[in-house]
C-alpha cells in the first residue's frame, strides 16, 4: 500500500440500545428533549453529545440534536457495543416457588424485584435469578428466558415461567388469546361509585410524560385494553377493588384506574403518592404518611393466576395471600374507616 494513500474507514457496527416510536398525537419536539423523558439517567448534554457522534437515529438516519420528532418517527439510540441487558449473568437470588413441574414454574414475586434486565437495571432481576436456578430455559421473542408475561417492579404476586419450548409456545398463545385468568387486588384513591364495571380504552405512552402510559380515545393510537373491576371493601377516601385483566398492557390497571378517577394508592409514577382525597386535618395527613411508610409502593398485588397446563391440559388456578405491607396498609384504612365513619364518607 502506498504510504501516502489514506487508510479507508472501517465501517462500525452499531447496536440498538433504545427504540421509541412517537405516537400519532406527538407534537414537534427536539429529539434531545424527546429522549430526556424516556431514557433513564439521560441528561440533555449527554444526548447532545450522542447526537454529535451519530448515535441518535430517526427512521434509520443519524440526526442532530435539534431534529424535531414528528408523529410515528422511529427514534433509536445506537451504540458500538451490545446492550448490557442482552447479557444475563446467573445470580443467586432466592425465589418464592409456589408450584413447579417439568413444564412450568409459578413464583410469587416480591416488591422491588425487576422482572427482566433493562434500562438502569442490568443485574438483580428475576431473569438473573432464573438463570442461576434453572438451565436451558426457552427464550421468548425478546430473548428473555422463561418469560411469557411480566408484572411491574413494585407490584407483587404470581408469575408463570415456561421451562420448555413447548410450554413457552402454549402459554404465550393463552396470553395472546386472553384465556388466562388474572386477578389483581388494588387499593385506589376515592370512593368507587359503581359496585363493578369495565374499563375499555387503548393504552400508549403519554405524549408529554414518556415514563407514563395513558388512555387514548383514538382507536389508531396504542393497544386495545380491557379491565374488569369490582368493589371488595369501601373505606371512605379509598376503595379496595379486584381487577380482572382481559388484556395485559404495560401499567394497564394503574392507567385504567387513574383514567376513571381512581389512581392507585401510593403510585408515585401516576400521582398516587399525594393526598388525592380526604380532609385537611393534620392528623389525617399524619395517618396518610404512616400508610405510605407502611406501603412504600403502589398498592397492587397479582393475587390469582389461572391457565391451562401445557402438558396435562388441565386448568390450574393459583392464589396468594396479600403481602404483609399491603395487608397492613389495608388494615390501617379498615380501622380508620370504623373510627371516622362520619367524616370518612366520600363527598
Amino acid at each position: 500500500m502506498n504510504p501516502n494513500e489514506e487508510i479507508p474507514d472501517i465501517e462500525e457496527e452499531f447496536f440498538e440500545h433504545h427504540r421509541f416510536v412517537s405516537t400519532k398525537g406527538q407534537s414537534l419536539l427536539r429529539v434531545d428533549k424527546f429522549l430526556m423523558s424516556l431514557v433513564e439517567n439521560a441528561t440533555r448534554n449527554k444526548l447532545q453529545q450522542a447526537a454529535e457522534k451519530g448515535n441518535i437515529w430517526v427512521n434509520d438516519v443519524p440526526v442532530k440534536s435539534n431534529y424535531r420528532v414528528k408523529p410515528f418517527d422511529v427514534v433509536r439510540v445506537m451504540l458500538t457495543h451490545p446492550p448490557f441487558e442482552n447479557r444475563i449473568d446467573p445470580e443467586d437470588i432466592p425465589l418464592d416457588i409456589v408450584y413447579e413441574d417439568d413444564a412450568v414454574l409459578v413464583i410469587n414475586k416480591p416488591a422491588g424485584l425487576v422482572v427482566h434486565p433493562g434500562h438502569g437495571n442490568y443485574t438483580g432481576t428475576l431473569v438473573n435469578a432464573l438463570a442461576f436456578h434453572f438451565e436451558n430455559l426457552p427464550k421468548n421473542s425478546s430473548d428473555r428466558p422463561g418469560l411469557v408475561h411480566r408484572i411491574d417492579k413494585d407490584t407483587t404476586g404470581l408469575l408463570v415461567i415456561a421451562k420448555t419450548e413447548a410450554s413457552m409456545t402454549h402459554l404465550a398463545k393463552q396470553f395472546e388469546d386472553k384465556t388466562t385468568e388474572r386477578e389483581y387486588i388494588a387499593l385506589v384513591w376515592g370512593n368507587v361509585k359503581e359496585e363493578q364495571g369495565t374499563i375499555e380504552g387503548n393504552i400508549a405512552r403519554h405524549v408529554k410524560d414518556r415514563m407514563q402510559m395513558a388512555v387514548f380515545a383514538d382507536p389508531e393510537i396504542g393497544k386495545h385494553a380491557v379491565t374488569h373491576y369490582k368493589v371488595l371493601e369501601r373505606f371512605g377516601y379509598v376503595t379496595l377493588v379486584s381487577c380482572q385483566l382481559e388484556t395485559g398492557r404495560t401499567h394497564q390497571i394503574r392507567v385504567h384506574m387513574k383514567h376513571i378517577g381512581h389512581t392507585l394508592f401510593n403510585d408515585a409514577r401516576y400521582g398516587g403518592d399525594l393526598i388525592l382525597k380526604g380532609t385537611t386535618f393534620t392528623k389525617y395527613k399524619q395517618f396518610i404518611d404512616n400508610c405510605f411508610k407502611t406501603l412504600p409502593r403502589q398498592a397492587l398485588h397479582a393475587k390469582t393466576l389461572g391457565f391451562v397446563h401445557p402438558t396435562t391440559k388441565e386448568f390450574m388456578r393459583f392464589d396468594t395471600e396479600l403481602p404483609q405491607d399491603m395487608a397492613a396498609c389495608i388494615e390501617k384504612w379498615r380501622n380508620y374507616a370504623k373510627s371516622h365513619t362520619a367524616e370518612g364518607e366520600e363527598e
